[in-house]
C-alpha cells in the first residue's frame, strides 16, 4: 500500500489561533494539511476556501516511514481542532 502524499483535514483552533512562519497567528475555520516532502512531514494551514497555505511555525518532523505521514497529520489535528476553545 503506497503512503498518501498529502492529508488535508477542517479544523477550528482555539482562541489562540495557529502560529504560521510567513503571516503570524492566522484563526478562523482552517485547512491543515500534512504533506510529505522528501522525508519529511510538513504542517500547513489555509483560511478555509482559500488558495494560499502557510508552514505552521515549527510544523516539520522527520519521518522513518512515509507511512507514518497520517500519524503525524492525526496528532496536529488532535493538537489544534479546538473548536471549543
Amino acid at each position: 500500500m503506497t503512503a498518501p502524499a498529502e492529508l488535508v483535514t477542517d479544523i477550528v483552533p482555539g482562541p489562540g489561533g495557529v502560529m504560521t512562519d510567513e503571516v503570524g497567528v492566522v484563526t478562523g475555520d482552517l485547512t491543515l494539511r500534512t504533506a510529505l516532502e522528501g522525508t519529511t512531514a510538513q504542517t500547513s494551514v489555509q483560511y478555509k476556501g482559500a488558495a494560499e497555505w502557510y508552514k505552521i511555525t515549527g510544523g516539520a518532523v522527520t519521518l522513518v516511514a512515509p507511512e507514518d505521514l497520517k500519524a503525524v497529520h492525526q496528532l496536529a489535528v488532535g493538537l489544534l481542532h479546538r473548536p471549543e476553545g
